[in-house]
């Protein structure tokens, strides 16, 4: 069989999404042919090249004035004046356009550096509002080391002329996301497909790629010049390309559904069309809208390894059997949409389950249809998290799928994603990303997991020191115990770089309430630990829970405010409190549990449903007073935005709100104290037979200068007096003890320690200054 992955755009510009990676490598063990196409990227070109730009002004130029015009006359004189600066400089913007995105592109082989300077200082260069804002925001004169930010601000300068001008639902991340989000019913998002920017600039790449009689030969399968020719090896009958188009967000749901259609418009019966990925999983678990046929044949839920398995089964015999219904079975986790039926998927199938299971811990992700070098690294805000987020072309990966502790009350902890705990074969991984970063010049991985485990996150670390640490990587963790000083400092060593995760409520009743599986003190430590081995961190926040009143919020507002303070975060960011149907808090409150929770079941308009109509995206529940708590969000976002940039850190919370709220209860010096218990603690570690297997040493060389022994661990000279030993030497042992070190070496090294009492004391004084227990 022949497969085609799809990733649907907008999704981040810096690197490609990771489920194509993992569908491309799982049909290939499967011995089908893959080739996976990233159309995120590649309507990123279409729109923001000089071509494009032409294409977009010449559309949208007479639209742009009369808008201006229309704001002159209302008063709106700086959006006129907005409109007509585009328009004055459309030309500087289609011979720049190039050159801004070759500054982005790190890799890529057309050098933008020196055109970096020109576009800092000529006054005959593009100018949006946006790259203005920056330039007078500065304090200080620009430096070429703006020029980043200025291209990265040119490139949303454009999305907001596209959006005003060209088409309101355009986004340069994700597209549509808030009518996908919003709509109930998918008649409704039915009608945007055909909107400005899918049908001016979307369509072309569709056709370049694939149009017309021209599909065979544009996929080039092998050696097979045709995807509908060649079979698996017991098939000796014509089948379909299978095209699989992942849909991850909101946003990229209504480019997905135009891809669809294209492949079902053009090729009919000639393509298996079947849509999957995370918006998939958790908004469309429902969906059975007969209307769908007309766009997809299947949809596939999870992680889809023991579907497609089954799937190949069952397009056999629909080839077999053409007009047959009879033959229509279930499918594991795959809803069909056949014959104007619609089938149901089976949730439970105990051999594809094993399956799955298996084949998650040993696939891993296939980039080699990717070009790094093209992907943007834009740059919107000078946060170093921020940054590590969008400025570097990451490799992504999981070490496991799901979450190893599953239980938190307002996740989706009903669903696959994140119940289905399966770590993979963690030396295989490293292998194979070591091998990708090594082909693609790449040396960035991003963990893509729902948490890290930290064991399995610690033998990742051991390898890469093993390797000399070619690889910086960092993902998403929870701020637990495990996280000790020893151990941050290990994963440092190892090649972490930053760390985020839900902090979600700063208030230990608020965590037991949504039953998080950790305290303040813990996190509080985790933090503490990062910081202190150079890992950046970022904490996600969550208001207006269900149980939540204006003093819970200012208490948890105020509690972040001290982790700012104490320098225990670089960054943040708050959300608001979505119930879902699919988490343990709605299953808690079907089973009569939660009492002061009541959630409005979405129901259609008379007005909004049409005959067919069926409710389409169920996840998302609201609830009876959520509204109340969305005027806290202005004064959260605001004050963290400052707080992540250093300032108004002393600032009392209450003034960040234009409305009265209550003082916080919480203690001033109440993160400090936990800071005070966390380094109290790693004062007690004691080093014995019983854990000498699990020390390392992370410091520099001895450097000998008559009885006193100095060195540096995490850019501190340390020293100590009278550590001469008489039947060995010290910095042998420790040299034995570094990650690095070959196993006979290690196990010398602790053999040696074991035999002398002496040398045992003498690495536990070391222990903080170099020494780590993980």
């Amino acid at each position: 069989m022949n497969t085609l992955v799809i990733t649907s755009p907008l999704v981040q510009l810096n690197s490609p999404y990771p489920s194509g990676a993992y569908l491309t490598s799982f049909f290939k063990v499967l011995g089908f042919n893959s080739q996976w196409q990233d159309l995120s990227i590649k309507l990123f070109y279409e729109i923001f090249s000089s071509k494009g730009l032409k294409k977009l002004f010449a559309i949208t130029e007479k639209k742009a004035l009369q808008l201006a015009e229309k704001a002159q006359f209302s008063g709106d004189e700086i959006t006129a004046e907005n409109l007509r600066n585009y328009i004055f400089q459309k030309d500087l913007w289609i011979n720049w356009i190039d050159w801004i995105v070759s500054i982005l592109c790190d890799g890529s082989k057309k050098s933008g550096r020196e055109k970096a300077h020109q576009f800092l200082f000529s006054p005959y260069v593009p100018r949006g509002n946006r790259m203005r804002n920056y330039l007078n925001n500065l304090n200080r004169s620009p430096e070429v080391d703006d020029v980043r930010f200025l291209c990265s601000f040119a490139l949303a300068d454009l999305a907001d002329y596209i959006t005003f001008v060209f088409d309101r639902n355009f986004s340069l991340i994700r597209y549509a996301e808030a009518l996908t989000v919003d709509e109930r019913s998918f008649s409704q998002i039915e009608k945007e497909l055909d909107s400005p920017v899918l049908n001016e600039f979307l369509k072309p790449v569709l056709d370049n790629l694939y149009g017309g009689e021209s599909l065979p030969g544009k996929l080039a399968f092998g050696e097979r010049p045709t995807p509908f020719s060649g079979t698996h090896s017991r098939n000796a009958f014509e089948e379909p390309l299978l095209v699989c188009i992942s849909i991850p967000f909101a946003g990229t749901f209504v480019p997905g559904m135009y891809i669809a259609r294209y492949f079902k418009q053009h090729f009919g019966k000639k393509v298996f069309v079947v849509i999957g990925g995370g918006f998939v999983n958790t908004e469309l678990r429902n969906a059975r809208d007969k209307s769908l046929s007309k766009y997809l044949d299947a949809i596939s839920y999870d992680r889809g390894y023991g579907s497609y398995k089954e799937l190949e089964d069952f397009l056999v015999s629909q080839n077999k059997n053409e007009n047959s219904k009879n033959d229509v079975s279930s499918i594991y986790k795959m809803r069909l949409f056949i014959n104007d039926a619609v089938i149901e998927p089976q949730w439970e199938n105990k051999t594809a389950e094993e399956f799955e299971n298996k084949i998650t811990s040993e696939i891993m992700p296939d980039y080699s249809d990717i070009d790094f070098s093209i992907y943007p690294r834009v740059c919107d805000d000078s946060n170093p998290m921020h940054r590590l987020w969008t400025d570097g072309g990451w490799i992504k990966a999981y070490l496991a799928h799901g979450c190893y502790w599953h239980k938190c009350a307002f996740c989706d902890t009903q669903l696959d994603y994140v119940c289905a705990y399966h770590p993979v074969q963690a030396e295989k991984l490293y292998n194979t990303l070591l091998k990708t970063a090594e082909e693609k010049g790449v040396y960035g991985i991003h963990f893509v997991d729902e948490a890290l485990p930290p064991k399995t996150l610690c033998d990742f670390a051991l390898m890469n020191s093993k390797n000399k640490n070619p690889l910086y990587y960092w993902g998403n963790i929870r701020f637990e115990k495990s996280f000790t000083k020893d151990v941050a400092a290990f994963l440092s060593y190892g090649g972490l770089g930053g760390v985020s995760a839900g902090l979600e409520v700063a208030d230990s009743n608020g965590l037991q309430i949504i039953n998080k599986g950790t305290d303040i003190d813990s996190i509080v430590s985790a933090c503490a630990a990062f910081k202190e081995a150079g890992i950046l961190v970022h904490a996600y926040m969550i208001y207006g829970f269900w149980y939540d009143t204006p003093q819970t919020i200012i208490d948890s507002m105020e509690t972040l405010r001290q982790f700012f303070a104490a320098g225990l975060l670089d960054s943040a960011f708050w959300h608001k409190f979505m119930l879902t149907r699919n988490s343990t808090v709605y299953k808690n409150w079907q089973d009569g549990k939660i009492e002061d929770l009541q959630p409005i079941e979405p129901e259609f308009q008379a007005s909004e449903k049409s005959e067919n109509d069926e409710i389409f995206a169920q996840n998302n529940i609201h609830f009876a007073g959520e509204e109340k708590y969305e005027k806290f969000g202005n004064g959260l976002d605001a004050a963290v935005n400052s707080w992540m940039h250093g300032e108004k850190l002393e600032m009392k919370v209450q003034r960040w709100f234009d409305f009265p709220v209550p003082n916080p209860t919480v203690p001033k010096n109440y993160v400090e104290k936990c800071i005070e218990k966390y380094e109290e603690k790693n004062k007690s570690v004691i080093i014995n037979e019983k854990n000498i297997d699990k020390v390392y040493w992370l410091g520099g060389k001895l450097i000998q200068t008559g009885d006193e022994i100095k060195w540096n661990y995490l850019q501190e000279e340390n020293s100590r007096h009278n550590l001469q030993l008489e039947n060995c030497s010290l910095e042998s042992v420790l040299e034995g003890l570094k990650p690095e070190s070959s196993r006979a070496e290690r196990e010398n090294a602790v053999m040696t320690i074991k035999k002398d009492k002496r040398l045992m004391k003498v690495i536990e004084l070391l222990h903080g200054n170099g020494v780590v227990v993980v």
